[in-house]
């Protein structure tokens, strides 16, 4: 296994626990998105555990430059946000499993161990899911013009209207009306609305 973790006591915690194992090696342990694809090149891993944010980078970059590389490697995706744009990314990167970082030492275990196997932990339901709040999401964005999505992207980060019509450069008026427009559409009557919707439509991370 080649475990892709820039935290390095997070990761010295799985190499230990699954080297602990006996049918199971760990045979890297790198931190990067650069320097995945040229480790999984020299060690050719099965399962490829990854943290799904790294310095330079995400799990699904990593996953990308492996499979370019090992395309018979295995992806198991460790994230510490269980929201939908992350599972969403783990799909389309073609990974096996996405675990929580809070889940027990035996499950991850567990996990590696089904992946190693064949399994695919991610369910046909959980990807039709997904599909279908993806869709649902393309479909608001594509109602919103792209002066609307800044706005609400300036709601989300705390800016007031007066503050949003400096910031692009136009009128108070105009800016009332394109939230007027945004409350129309998306139901966002808050700043809280504005956050949970612009997280949603992946505006802001």
């Amino acid at each position: 296994m080649l475990i892709v973790e820039d935290h390095r006591v997070v990761a010295e915690g799985l190499a230990a626990l699954i080297n602990d194992q006996a049918d199971m090696h760990v045979v890297g342990n790198v931190g990067t998105v650069a320097d995945a694809g040229p480790a999984a090149a020299e060690v050719n891993p099965d399962v490829v555990l990854l943290d799904f944010r790294l310095p330079d980078g995400s799990a699904p970059e990593a996953a990308a430059a492996i499979r370019s590389l090992r395309p018979a490697a295995k992806m198991i995706f460790l994230t510490r946000e269980d929201s939908d744009a992350a599972r969403f990314a783990a799909v389309q990167s073609g990974a096996s499993a996405f675990l929580h970082k809070s889940r027990a030492a035996a499950e991850v275990v567990a996990a590696v161990r089904d992946v190693a196997r064949g399994k695919m932990l991610i369910t046909p339901r959980t990807i039709a899911t997904l599909l279908a709040k993806r869709r649902a999401i393309e479909a608001q964005l594509e109602r919103l013009t792209p002066r609307e999505k800044e706005v609400l992207r300036l709601m989300a980060e705390g800016y007031a209207s007066r503050a949003i019509a400096a910031e692009l450069g136009i009128s108070y008026t105009t800016i009332r009306t394109h939230i007027r427009s945004l409350g129309s559409k998306l139901a966002v009557h808050s700043k809280l609305e504005a956050i949970v919707k612009a997280r949603e439509l992946g505006l802001i991370s």
